[in-house]
């Protein structure tokens, strides 16, 4: 018999039903969550992810600090102690100036030139650092290189031009040579003219020493004392002491 003549009631019965869509399907457990929750929560686990990955990158830098710090702790300069006497006579170590902002500078005070110009520079920087409240004192402090020709009354009479702050400090040539020797200051006496005269060639650097007493930072001739004070400032800021 031919579909065609049954009737459509039967027919509509006889033809093979398709099997529901699957993607039309509520979930087993009922209606999911609404839009908003779902938002949230994925907020909430993007957040989670970001707090984990910060925390990660911030343990990262910690330990690479340390690290670095342990390095620059090994190779500072500075490191030890050296017993000089300043302009009054007075015996100083190196540990007196603990605790305190150096500026430093190895010269001699028969330079015609140099040394008295960067003498000039670190005192102008010393005032402008001066003038910003705030800021704790930075000292300045000149070394000899020349024990020979500068004992105290020379040197009582040289540091008279500069900052009324700076101490002039010199010593035995075994003390000072140990002082220099520690910020790996070069120095070398020249020939001696007929007037008895002589030049010292040497290291021309100012060198900044944090409150730990190491060596932080130089500036050479081209560095103005703006430049200085600017510098200074931005240690400051970011101090952190390599000795215990």
């Amino acid at each position: 018999m031919f579909p065609a003549l049954l009737p459509a009631r039967c027919l509509l019965r006889c033809l093979p039903r398709r099997p529901p869509r699957r993607g039309l399907r509520e979930p087993a457990g009922g209606p999911g969550l609404p839009l908003g929750r779902r938002v949230a929560a994925v907020a909430a686990a993007g957040a989670a992810a970001g707090a984990a990955w910060l925390y990660l990158r911030q343990e990262k830098a910690r330990r690479q600090r340390a690290r670095r710090r342990a390095e620059l702790r090994e190779l500072a300069l500075g490191q030890g102690d050296f017993q000089l006497v300043d302009q009054a006579g007075r015996r100083r170590r190196k540990s007196d100036f603990r605790g305190q902002w150096v500026l430093l500078y190895f010269g001699f005070t028969h330079c015609p030139d140099i040394c008295p110009e960067e003498l000039e520079k670190l005192s102008r920087a010393v005032r402008l650092l001066e003038r910003e409240p705030g800021l704790p004192p930075v000292q300045p402090l000149f070394i000899t290189v020349d024990p020979e020709r500068d004992d105290v009354a020379a040197l009582g009479r040289y540091v008279r031009d500069f900052h009324p702050r700076l101490l002039g400090l010199t010593g035995s040539p075994e003390e000072v040579r140990a002082a220099g020797t520690a910020y790996r200051v070069y120095a070398s006496t020249g020939p001696k003219d007929e007037d008895g005269d002589y030049i010292v060639d040497h290291t021309v650097l100012i060198y900044l020493l944090g409150p730990d007493g190491l060596f932080l930072d130089y500036y050479g001739r081209s560095k103005t004392d703006a430049q200085i004070a600017q510098s200074v400032r931005r240690h400051m800021e970011s101090y952190e002491p390599l000795l215990d």
